[in-house]
């Protein structure tokens, strides 16, 4: 298959670590120039360093909070001067505090979740578009979660929030087509990473049982019968920003193992 990707360049948000680490290595191993962003210095050069070991790619790290508009502006302007053009954005944040509604007593505590999880992906889609029309056309790639869908216990935030980032994946779609830019959505399931962990601590301690018995109850939720790598979803946000998926937008892929039983 040809995906097209040699020589592109690639902005890809909450890199350091997780989904979007495993995002950017499947990028960098296709021959994309990449640029990370996270909010942690240390972190988020590690994590190019470990890229340019790994893939040999040019790799531009930048350390900035996504919830900073101010952020988000410089970190695609250093990009823009250094590579010469932007193709492909893979839109990413870390998640919200874990709570029931009635425990998010805080109205900041919502404002804190849009911001992060909302306005994040306006702010950087805002930013991108014009460069990839210089450039003929791109392709942005949201991820967001299986809480747009069904539900999650204790995520309330995510539950909510999330939605909006989904509705605007297909109001772009639609308005940015004429462009020659792409616009879809990747759902991840359980995949093994920081934050799952933390979620699975929480749900543990809910059910007032071990964090190991919790990930065994959540596999056995899960056909596959086992939580999915960063490489596995990788490689399917990689399909969805090359070429190879040049007639796919507004699209939604789940990449949970067939967790999710929702028929849309």
């Amino acid at each position: 298959m040809e995906l097209a990707l040699e020589g592109k360049v690639a902005l890809v948000a909450a890199a350091s670590q997780g989904i979007g680490y495993g995002v950017a290595r499947a990028l960098a191993a296709e021959g994309v120039n990449i640029s990370i962003m996270s909010r942690d210095e240390r972190k988020v050069q590690d994590a190019a360093r470990r890229l340019r070991e790994e893939t040999a790619a040019d790799v531009l790290a930048y350390a900035g909070n996504v919830r900073s508009a101010d952020a988000i502006s410089a970190w695609v302007d250093q990009t823009h001067e250094r590579f010469g053009g932007i193709d492909l954005l893979f839109s990413n944040s870390g998640g919200p505090p874990p709570g029931a509604f009635q425990a998010l007593t805080d109205d900041q505590v919502w404002r804190d979740a849009f911001e992060l999880l909302v306005l994040s992906a306006v702010r950087m889609t805002r930013r991108v578009i014009p460069l990839m029309r210089a450039r003929g056309g791109g392709s942005i790639l949201y991820l967001t979660s299986s809480s747009i869908r069904e539900p999650i216990p204790d995520l309330a935030l995510s539950n909510v929030v999330r939605s909006a980032t989904a509705a605007l994946h297909k109001t772009l779609a639609d308005e940015c087509a004429k462009d020659g830019i792409r616009v879809n959505q990747l759902i991840p399931g359980r995949i093994e990473t920081e934050r799952v962990r933390e979620l699975d601590e929480v749900h543990a301690e809910r059910l007032g049982i071990s964090v190991d018995e919790m990930k065994r109850r959540s596999s056995a939720e899960t056909p596959l019968g086992r939580y999915g790598t960063t490489d596995e979803i990788g490689r399917a946000a990689v399909f969805l920003l090359s070429d190879a998926a040049s007639y796919i937008t507004g699209a939604t892929l789940v990449v949970d193992g067939g967790r999710l039983r929702s028929v849309h």
